[in-house]
């Protein structure tokens, strides 16, 4: 799961992809309507590659919380994030069964849901197993145009290494005097 260029804007609802990086902040693209908006950099902007989840042990990334939910509900969507609370810390404790209780409050847990589901309708989901096949056939495309450009282009010394001869120029190998004694 690739959440790379994701971001989250504080104080406005939805997730935004990073289009272009300006003087004073980012040009963003909502994921939902794709609209492009300016924003600047006083407001607190989240990279969502870079949010953890508080568990009893290490804490987990935010890739893998979605992943164990995106697991146990097959890739499907995920209960309303406007549900009851029991109900969604039921699905929540289901899903990641060591998180914190004390410190992860219910808005957190509505909040990840909230962005599950974003990026499940917009299909940014994408199984760990398909990502690693995806890789893998660029790494084998991506030598295979390497080694054709070794084998089909020139390289830069044998162009500068060949001396260019004007028509009617000769070639002289006496000193230039400057004039000055």
């Amino acid at each position: 799961m690739d959440l790379s260029g994701i971001i989250s804007i504080a104080g406005m609802s939805g997730l935004y992809k990073v289009v272009a990086q300006t003087k004073n902040g980012l040009i963003v693209e909502s994921i939902v309507d794709k609209k492009r908006i300016p924003t600047y950099s006083t407001q607190r902007i989240s990279a969502l590659e870079e949010i953890s989840i508080y568990t009893t042990g290490e804490d987990a990334l935010l890739k893998d919380v979605l992943a164990k939910m995106a697991e146990k509900l097959t890739f499907g969507p995920a209960p309303d994030h406007k549900s009851a609370d029991q109900e969604i810390l039921h699905f929540f404790s289901e899903a990641m069964p060591d998180f914190d209780k004390d410190r992860v409050h219910i808005s957190d847990i509505r909040k990840v849901i909230n962005w599950y589901n974003i990026l499940q309708k917009n299909d940014l989901l994408k199984k760990q197993a398909d990502t690693k096949e995806e890789t893998e056939k660029t790494k084998v495309i991506i030598a295979a145009e390497e080694k054709a450009k070794t084998y089909s282009k020139p390289s830069v010394r044998d162009s500068v290494a060949k001396p260019h001869k004007a028509a009617g120029a000769r070639i002289t190998q006496t000193t230039r005097k400057t004039g000055t004694a």
